[in-house]
């Protein structure tokens, strides 16, 4: 099915313009993706109608006595808004002589400009120039799904998307070997029927435990798909103070949907801190609310001292705090990763606030870090 007839399908059936993509996708059974972009061009159809009526009818007016054309000679009219803002017609009168060729070229050429969309360059290996193989690690946590913020759950999960692939646009000229993705760390902003974080602070969910549960699985589905179609992906679940144990379960779900799929690994072991080795770097992947910052390198070494004696980079990767913040103690980094999620009314209330980015890591098998990419909500 076409991005044309999910158009047509909403235009009909103007109920499903208030449900999300993934609910539009499992109905046509269309790609996600595509779902996306109809509910956007037909939700901003809608507004250009009611906006512009009283414009439409002044300037079709004017259309036809500056063509000389007479309202009752008109057997149909169509018209259009191009990008510029510009109204354009196309008229089939009684008497109208053929239409002059120059003419229908420029009708078609506003009418496809009117209909385009823009999309970022896809992605292939061969617009990718010879160099090292690289890392790239995609970290986007304390996602919070489901919780009750101004933003609709189905905006946030297009944020999600967004974000990953604006990354993988920005990170064209790398010549990436393995995609690492984290999730989790608050993927899910209560543990779902008692609406509480695992310790029992209350929460405001925007959604039921079983809608919450299934639409963040299936956007990280959608995710990993998206990646796995560029290079393998490594998928490490990191539970949260929010969702400790629903993150495991949801790693479960994962880990079964790929069990067959050779590009897609998932480390959901029962370890409360995670390590994944890449070359010469040892990466700790951990939520941050429980191990004190100067701590985390000694445990480093101590959990894992055969990897960490094969390693000479070495960072622990934190979530919790929503803001950036990164220490160095005796050469090992403790980076606290900001989120992409939106306040909620406490957090404004408490005053909190900080940038909503997200960022992607270039990690060389010899040199380590070589740099992140971001991109700012």
């Amino acid at each position: 099915m076409s991005i044309h007839d999910i158009e047509l399908f909403l235009r009909e059936r103007p109920g499903y313009l208030k449900k999300s993509a993934l609910v539009l996708a499992d109905r046509l059974d269309a790609p996600e993706s595509d779902c996306i972009i109809a509910l956007r061009n037909v939700k901003a159809e809608l507004t250009n109608t009611n906006e512009n009526s009283h414009r439409v009818d002044s300037d079709f007016a004017d259309y036809l006595k500056q063509h000389h054309i007479k309202p009752e000679t008109i057997q149909s009219v169509k018209f259009w808004q191009t990008s510029k803002g510009d109204i354009r017609y196309s008229i089939v009168a009684k008497d109208s002589p053929k239409n002059n060729i120059d003419e229908l070229k420029k009708e078609i050429a506003d009418f496809a400009a009117s209909r385009s969309v823009d999309v970022p360059s896809v992605y292939t290996s061969a617009a990718i120039p010879k160099g090292d193989k690289v890392l790239y690690e995609i970290s986007l946590p304390d996602l919070h799904y489901g919780k009750l913020t101004d933003v609709s759950t189905e905006e946030l999960e297009e944020l999600y998307v967004r974000v990953i692939q604006s990354l993988v646009v920005k990170a064209a000229g790398l010549n990436i070997d393995r995609f690492l993705l984290p999730i989790g760390n608050d993927g899910l902003n209560s543990e779902g029927l008692r609406q509480t974080t695992t310790k029992g602070t209350p929460q405001q969910d925007s959604l039921g435990w079983k809608q919450s549960f299934r639409g963040y699985w299936k956007l990280l589905v959608y995710a990993i798909d998206y990646l796995k179609n560029i290079a393998p992906v490594d998928v490490i679940v990191v539970s949260g103070n929010h969702d400790y144990e629903r993150m495991y379960y949801v790693g479960d779900v994962i880990s079964g949907w790929y069990r067959n799929n050779s590009n897609v690994t998932v480390d959901n072991s029962d370890d409360p801190r995670k390590y994944y080795q890449y070359g010469e770097t040892m990466l700790m992947f951990t939520h941050g609310d429980k191990e004190k910052a100067h701590d985390i390198p000694l445990i480093m070494a101590t959990e894992q001292p055969e990897m960490f004696a094969r390693t000479s980079h070495r960072e622990a990767h934190c979530g919790h705090f929503h803001k950036e913040q990164v220490n160095e103690y005796r050469g090992i980094k403790v980076r606290f990763i900001p989120s992409i999620c939106p306040n909620d009314a406490w957090h404004r209330q408490m005053g909190y606030s900080a940038k909503r980015v997200g960022q992607a890591y270039i990690w060389n098998k010899r040199t380590g870090l070589d740099g992140y990419l971001q991109s700012n909500v």
